[in-house]
């Protein structure tokens, strides 16, 4: 019988149309926490996610969010994208990834060089002013948000909020996701419990394969084709070995 890092290298040698799906855990050797883990803001009881990340609550007191935000932009300066990054570039590189759907806002995708990405729950690259739309790169924010308790317009004296998705606002470019993962004969869940909506029904427009890498348990253990629940670099790291004519050094 087959290890597990071997098969799944198999699935992605043999796939056509691979699409990865991820979540938090992907980046926790980062050293990013889980929002929902043990050490996350949800789990330790620091910030309120309901005053972070509640659109209204922002509206009306947006302190809550940039506190929570001087703290992140701070752990996202000290941190690197992790092995499984790396390898999901170098796939996409080589012509063997269609895309990368993200719930994470870390932009690590991105900093390790994945270029097709839907991030469902938006970015930290980008915020615009509620007031009259113009648009701040994250270097400039960066400099605001330490510089300013609030960001406001240079233009306008309107309130900056960053182009990530809070509580009551639509997931962006979901429609992609689900032509992505539809047309997809692999898909890769990596790192994400599945149990926040609407990530979790992309797994039903899958017609292929379907590989979960991650610890803990998740909803779908019973559909998937290969269930993987242990470290996620040191699997990949393994997957990689099998592939190392195709990917070379990552």
């Amino acid at each position: 019988m087959q290890e597990a890092n071997e098969l799944c290298a198999n699935f992605i040698r043999e796939s056509k149309e691979t699409v990865v799906l991820t979540g938090a855990g992907i980046s926790t050797n980062a050293g990013i926490p889980d929002f929902r883990g043990p050490s996350g803001i949800y789990t330790i009881g620091k910030y309120d996610p309901d005053k972070v990340f509640e659109f209204i609550s922002f509206i009306e007191d947006p302190k809550p969010f940039y506190d929570f935000a001087r703290e992140f932009i701070k752990m996202l300066d000290s941190c690197e994208p992790t092995y499984t990054h790396k390898f999901f570039a170098r796939l996409e590189e080589v012509g063997k990834l269609n895309g990368v759907i993200t719930q994470n806002i870390d932009a690590l995708h991105e900093r390790a060089g994945n270029k097709n990405i839907i991030n469902l729950h938006g970015s930290i690259h980008k915020s615009y002013c509620l007031k009259c739309g113009k648009e701040y790169r994250l270097k400039e924010m960066k400099r605001k948000i330490f510089e300013e308790k609030i960001p406001h317009c240079n233009s306008c004296k309107g309130l900056i909020k960053p182009d990530i998705v809070f509580f009551g606002e639509n997931v962006k470019d979901f429609s992609k996701a689900e032509e992505l993962v539809y047309l997809s004969d692999l898909f890769l869940i990596v790192g994400t419990s599945l149990e926040v909506y609407p990530a979790n029904s992309l797994v039903d427009f899958s017609r292929g394969r379907i590989v979960f890498v991650g610890k803990g348990t998740s909803r779908l253990n019973r559909y998937v084709d290969l269930l993987v629940n242990e470290d996620i670099d040191s699997f990949f790291r393994r997957v990689s070995f099998y592939l190392k004519a195709l990917l070379g050094e990552i």
